[in-house]
């Protein structure tokens, strides 16, 4: 009989269906500390002076060095598909990306 083992590199991953749908984000705020890199997901919506927190991803630093390279390469593989992705004028209603937050519970 065949050994039916997966190889050591495989990992089988699970999508939990209320996962699956995901959660729509327009702005992420990235905090760190000498241990772990913070990135808070938040959804923006016009006139609308308060913002949720959606999502919070809690990384090692070389997860998020992993995370940032991934994401480089897949904004390469998709420009060279799709075209240059271009940046919007939302200075008025965005937050600067290098806005660092307090750290709040």
């Amino acid at each position: 009989m065949e050994d039916k083992k997966q190889p050591n590199n495989q990992v089988n991953i699970e999508l939990p269906e209320e996962i699956a749908e995901g959660t729509y984000a327009n702005l992420a705020i990235i905090s760190h500390s000498h241990s772990e890199f913070v990135v808070d997901f938040i959804r923006l919506v016009p006139n609308v002076p308060k913002a949720k927190v959606k999502s919070r991803i809690i990384l090692t630093p070389q997860h998020a060095k992993r995370l940032m390279t991934a994401l480089s390469d897949n904004i390469e593989k998709f420009e060279k598909q799709f075209g240059s992705i271009g940046e919007s004028n939302t200075k008025e209603f965005f937050p600067p990306m290098n806005f660092t937050p307090t750290a709040q519970a």
